[in-house]
């Protein structure tokens, strides 16, 4: 009988084991692969997510406070700034294209943003523009919207469609505003936090009833493409430093570096999870191997009488190990598929930023190979014992 024989034969006879063990295996190695590609994708996404700007212009503040509310619309505003701050930066020589921005109401928790037709200028990514898909862009001073993609998705709102924005970031059904608006448009997918957005008319946000008179004349923020990068500095220099009224958050991919950079600790407890895991399911390969080795010793010494050699039993379980190892990887696949579909899925619906469960990274390759390599490694302790039987002893008929 020739070696995968062997192995085939014995994986048959111990089924049941063989498939929990397998399981096992496939749960700690889609979870290794799961955590270590939603952190790096989440990283790289929002490192390198900024809307097509390259600042934001806001109330005195933190930068992050900043940036999370003007760029993926999650924090509360800051504060307001008076329209002639926008002016200022506006006409500033460094500064390719303001776009003023006014937060505070939502629809059913996706948050209402006015701003001007200018957004549909800017080039989100290299070429692609935030561009209507469907109807038309609003106009200025009218009760009109533009949605996001995926907010028109959850929504169910179409061009023509017709709704009562709420006061507040979040929904409250006692808030409801007199004014209606009616959709005008909706944006192509951009794969940015612009796509969980009701974008209206600038001054929708500032006139809406309920709404303190002084901020008819304010903004939220502003959002800033500069001609030149670097021009970022002497920016920075004049609102920064030499004031202490407003706040240039700039550049944004590094803001947001330093909130990954002061969690990086909780990345690392995520890691040592999963590798803990991962450990204690190879460690069940050797448990489930080594405890049937009382019932695979007559088994065992049949095949050394039958001509097989003491090295080729060895190999036998080693290469069990390993095979179990490679069934339980193959599913680990699709648990792996399963957890980044899931955990990509509520990142997108919180915050707008779009991870790609089927972009290849390298621990989907060495993550595998090194859990089948420990598996098959956590098999020779078996191999041993399957080596020393003592094939005379284990012939004896049993009564």
């Amino acid at each position: 009988m020739t070696l995968p024989l062997i192995v085939a034969k014995s994986l048959r006879q111990h089924l049941l084991s063989t498939v929990v063990t397998a399981l096992s295996l496939a749960l700690a190695g889609g979870l290794l692969m799961a955590v270590w590609v939603v952190k790096t994708q989440s990283n790289d996404a929002f490192t390198k997510q900024n809307a097509g700007f390259d600042a934001v212009l806001g109330a005195r503040s933190a930068k992050l406070q900043l940036v999370l509310n003007a760029i993926f619309h999650l924090e509360a505003s800051p504060g307001n700034l008076p329209w002639s701050d926008y002016e200022d930066i506006a006409k500033n020589a460094a500064v390719a294209l303001a776009l003023p921005i006014a937060v505070g109401d939502n629809y059913h928790g996706y948050r209402l943003v006015g701003t001007t037709t200018n957004l549909f200028a800017v080039e989100h990514a290299p070429g692609r523009k935030y561009r209507v898909a469907e109807g038309g862009e609003f106009a200025a001073g009218y009760m009109e919207a533009v949605l996001g993609s995926f907010a028109a998705q959850q929504l169910k709102l179409k061009v023509g469609d017709q709704f009562h924005p709420y006061h507040g970031l979040n929904f409250d059904e006692k808030q409801k505003h007199e004014e209606l608006y009616v959709v005008t448009g909706i944006l192509e997918p951009s794969n940015t936090p612009a796509d969980r957005v009701i974008w209206i008319p600038l001054e929708g946000i500032q006139n809406m009833k309920g709404h303190d008179a002084k901020s008819a004349a304010e903004i939220s923020a502003v959002l800033v493409k500069l001609k030149n990068p670097i021009a970022g500095r002497g920016l920075e220099l004049m609102y920064n430093k030499q004031g202490n009224r407003l706040t240039f958050a700039w550049p944004i991919a590094q803001v947001v570096a330093e909130l990954f950079g002061k969690i990086a600790w909780f990345d690392k407890v995520l890691e040592l999870v999963a590798w803990l895991v991962a450990a204690v399911a190879t460690g069940s390969v050797l448990a489930s191997i080594y405890n049937s080795m009382n019932e695979r010793r007559r088994d065992i010494a049949i095949l050394r009488a039958l001509g097989a050699r003491a090295h080729t039993i060895f190999l036998a379980v080693v290469l069990e190990c390993a095979a179990i190892a490679v069934l339980g990887m193959v599913a680990a696949f699709a648990v792996y598929l399963g957890i980044t579909s899931v955990a990509a899925g509520i990142i997108r619906a919180e915050t707008g930023v779009v991870l790609n469960a089927f972009a290849w990274h390298p621990i989907l390759a060495w993550a595998p190979a090194a859990m089948i390599g420990l598996s098959a490694l956590a098999g020779v302790i078996p191999a041993v014992k399957a080596y020393r039987t003592n094939v005379a002893e284990n012939l004896v008929p049993v009564s």
